[in-house]
């Protein structure tokens, strides 16, 4: 068989393969620099909201309460039958408020851990139908005032810091809000 050998006494020859090799190693590594960006493309796709499916009215068996502040002047509930967490991961709810005087507030919504937003879906009414909401925005959580629903839900339930709380597992969150018992007790 007949061997390959560079004469380095022909210098063109040697410059020949010395740029040969050059543009072999340029483009190896142009082809694996391209791999490696595309294993990092999920963070340049935009977020997308999955379609929406309203559940069914709440039930007065299925509330569990929780705690809004010291100087709350309503009780809230979620409906544990209506949570639940998109492939978005959006973690929506049915929120239930009953005030001192008799008033009930139904609102079916949708919060974002990464973003601290919420976003209110529909607004139940006592035949059991929903309206949509009018601003259907997504809207920054505020965590001011007594009646801090939002806040509570967010900072007690249902998120740890940007992510969805238990590394999104449903059946953790929906006992929590069953036993009332919060992420962080001692925040309160």
């Amino acid at each position: 068989m007949p061997s390959f050998q560079l004469n380095p006494s022909r210098p063109g020859v040697m410059r020949r393969a010395a740029l040969l090799f050059s543009l072999t190693l340029a483009c190896g590594s142009t082809l694996a620099q391209n791999a490696f960006d595309e294993e990092f493309d999920d963070q340049e796709k935009p977020w997308q909201e999955i379609a929406l499916q309203l559940p069914a009215a709440p039930q007065e068996q299925n509330l569990a309460e929780f705690y809004l502040s010291p100087t709350a002047t309503m009780k809230a509930f979620v409906d544990l039958k209506s949570v639940s967490i998109g492939s978005d991961n959006v973690v929506r709810y049915t929120v239930v408020t009953k005030t001192q005087g008799g008033a009930v507030n139904i609102v079916y919504e949708g919060m974002r851990c990464e973003t601290w937003e919420k976003k209110s879906y529909a607004f139940g009414h006592p035949d059991g139908k929903w309206s949509r909401s009018r601003r259907d925005q997504w809207q920054p959580i505020k965590d001011v005032g007594g009646n801090r629903i939002d806040a509570a839900l967010f900072r007690d339930y249902l998120c740890e810091g940007k992510l969805v709380a238990d590394n999104g597992n449903l059946r953790t969150i929906v006992g929590r809000l069953k036993s009332q018992n919060p992420i962080d007790p001692v925040r309160r």
